[in-house]
């Protein structure tokens, strides 16, 4: 799917421990490369499952920022 198309979902969720991982749906062309810049930008760990990227902690405003500094548009992305 090309970046011009993709439609990009940022949440948060809590998970065991109370801990929270911010995760961003809908991007699958360069995601493991968006994946490594997410973890050095942040300076959190985190991983890609099943299509979905998963940061630790709460980042959803910081990820926006940085999504639209790649490239993405402001209507591609979707906060909830």
């Amino acid at each position: 799917m090309a970046r011009e198309a993709a439609k990009v979902k940022v949440y948060s969720v809590r998970r065991r421990f109370g801990k929270s991982v911010t995760i961003v749906e809908g991007v699958q062309e360069g995601g493991k490369d968006l994946a490594k810049k997410l973890k050095t930008k942040l300076a959190a760990g985190g991983t890609m499952k099943e299509g979905k990227i998963e940061i630790q902690g709460e980042h959803v405003s910081k990820i926006k920022k940085i999504l639209l500094d790649s490239g993405f548009t402001e209507e591609q992305i979707e906060v909830g």
